[in-house]
């Protein structure tokens, strides 16, 4: 078959880019290794910047969002068993965040592109994408026992950070930058009312702790952990017991318990490749970059990197100007690399690592008492917190 731009990838970004070209009259093709089922399946973000929201808006696919995502205008930061709020629309002059699950955003992207016909191959073997710095790629895989192809003019890697998009970059070309932190996410989702209407992130002696949500009747907890740390140590009980020790104690005894309906341990690392264009192959949302989750940037960093791509291809396809797509790359990454930033400090201010000593516990929790009285020093975390500017 033969389209503009063939995507890899029915996650949210590919989904979102499919979802603005065909709104612009640019035809796509979604190639997809694994089942809707699968895609759905998986548990992430929930936290969204003003600015994805408005790009949701973009896309036609906010009517859901608009009826169920919870405004947020602040979050809060807990230390020495004391909760101190950030009041993010105060500091940004009424800039906010909304919680609105990832699995949502994707039931909605997938509902309007089957809407309008939008063509999503799943279940595709070997999908690979070939001749990209010519100006006639094509992407081959495997479906039913055939061999298939996908001529187009532009692929956008949107498969994630173990998909095969950035393996076709020679690696003389490609430059790769990592931090593994030796720490992981304890994730416990439950059908439970959340401790507080707000967020709040616990910096504790016995290691950080998140209080999140996704609606008012389902919450999102996390304990940090180690990074190797077997779920099957952790049934609910021993989860409840650990975050009550941690939490302050003026929240524990709001918190309800119950059975988990998703139990998972994430890992922390930071991630970026440079450049995100190769030729005619543009890369997007985590197949080009890892944030830790503390700052809630990785679902908000793919949709700036549509922005900036849908941009790119709407210009190219309209009058030919492909400015945007040779800027695509530099302009993405100034924007990545300050919420890579942000999400670095938030995850060492607020957890404890193993090599810790007095002199990181004293700049610590310096870090920590001038954050809560600073004004300056809130207004950046808020600024940051909320979304610069695309």
């Amino acid at each position: 078959m033969k389209t503009q731009v063939a995507i890899i990838g029915s996650g949210p970004s590919g989904l979102l880019l499919s979802q603005l070209l065909h709104r612009r009259g640019i035809a796509s093709v979604i190639v997809e290794k694994h089942s809707r089922a699968h895609v759905l399946g998986r548990i992430r973000a929930g936290v969204l910047e003003q600015g994805m929201v408005d790009l949701l808006r973009e896309a036609g696919v906010a009517e859901r969002l608009e009826r169920e995502g919870l405004i947020h205008e602040g979050i809060n930061i807990a230390f020495d068993g004391l909760r101190h709020r950030i009041d993010l629309a105060g500091l940004t002059g009424g800039a906010t965040v909304t919680v609105y699950g990832q699995t949502e955003i994707t039931k909605d992207l997938f509902d309007a592109r089957d809407a309008t016909g939008g063509v999503i191959i799943d279940e595709a073997a070997d999908v690979m994408p070939h001749d990209v710095t010519t100006d006639r790629p094509f992407v081959t895989f495997r479906k039913d026992g055939r061999e298939h192809r996908v001529d187009c003019d532009f692929v956008a890697g949107c498969d994630g950070f173990r998909g095969v998009s950035r393996t076709v970059i020679p690696e003389n070309m490609l430059r790769h930058h990592e931090r593994v932190y030796p720490i992981g996410w304890l994730g416990v989702l439950s059908d439970t009312p959340p401790v507080s209407p707000e967020l709040i992130y616990v910096n504790h002696e016995r290691g950080f702790a998140l209080c999140s949500l996704r609606s008012l009747t389902r919450s999102r907890y996390y304990l940090q952990c180690r990074a190797d740390e077997d779920i099957n140590e952790w049934p609910d009980d021993r989860f409840w017991e650990e975050i009550k020790r941690r939490l302050p104690g003026d929240v524990v005894g709001d918190l309800v318990t119950g059975p988990s309906i998703e139990k998972s341990v994430a890992p922390l690392r930071s991630f970026v490749a440079e450049p995100l264009r190769h030729g005619r192959l543009l890369l997007a949302g985590d197949a080009a970059h890892i944030v830790p989750p503390t700052g809630a940037k990785g679902l908000n960093l793919a949709a700036s990197d549509i922005h900036y791509l849908s941009r790119g291809l709407t210009a190219f396809y309209g009058d030919g100007d492909e400015s945007g797509l040779t800027a695509y790359s530099d302009r993405a990454l100034r924007r990545v690399w300050k919420a890579e930033r942000f999400s670095w400090w938030m995850t060492t201010l607020l957890h404890k690592f193993p090599d810790d000593d007095g002199f990181a516990q004293g700049i610590r929790r310096a870090e920590l008492d001038y954050l809560v009285s600073s004004k300056a020093a809130m207004t950046a975390l808020a600024e940051n917190y909320v979304g610069l500017p695309y």
